[in-house]
């Protein structure tokens, strides 16, 4: 993976499906497990370095976006680790940390998910809203603002459409993965 950084720290290193994709300017420090078909795009931070990241199958985490953990503490034996479901879509400089997003999530572009909160299957927070600590955005909830606040349901056509989202990132994924490494997609 040409200019991609994959960091052990703590005896720990990114772990990944060889069917992912990585883009170059990726930097993975730490106890990361990536699933088959995702995608991670051009210059993603994932930091794992205090407790660990999981990423489900066919995810994707889109430019610039930056994904870390909270370290355990008193109180919090446990920490906050980033918990990401399969087919989740991660908006462009997206910041998740600490979070659990179920399958089929969404975080919209510029949004920010803190630590401890929890976004259900088919919820989605909009683009640049702020998800503070430990709030959580039930099934099919389309959350937005700064702090963000449950705006309505979403329909069954926006959750089609996260599909397709998802559909595309796969294929888009495997094409990048093709010309950078010089060779016809699958």
């Amino acid at each position: 993976m040409d200019g991609v950084s994959l960091i052990e720290i703590h005896g720990r290193g990114p772990r990944i499906h060889d069917s992912a994709f990585i883009a170059p300017g990726c930097r993975l420090i730490g106890d990361i497990e990536i699933g088959p078909d995702v995608s991670i795009w051009y210059n993603c931070v994932l930091r794992a370095d205090v407790n660990f990241i999981r990423i489900g199958a066919r995810t994707n985490i889109q430019d610039g976006s930056v994904c870390h953990v909270d370290s355990p503490r008193p109180g919090m034996p446990e920490g906050h680790p980033l918990i990401i479901g399969e087919d989740v879509l991660i908006g462009h400089m997206a910041m998740v940390h600490g979070c659990t997003l179920a399958d089929r999530s969404f975080v919209g572009l510029g949004a920010i998910v803190m630590d401890g909160c929890a976004i259900d299957s088919e919820g989605m927070l909009a683009a640049g809203a702020m998800l503070t600590p430990g709030r959580r955005i039930g099934p099919r909830e389309l959350w937005g603002g700064r702090p963000a606040k449950l705006m309505r349901e979403l329909t069954d056509m926006e959750v089609a459409g996260n599909a397709i989202g998802v559909a595309h990132y796969v294929e888009n994924g495997r094409a990048h993965r093709a010309a950078i490494s010089g060779r016809s997609a699958p």
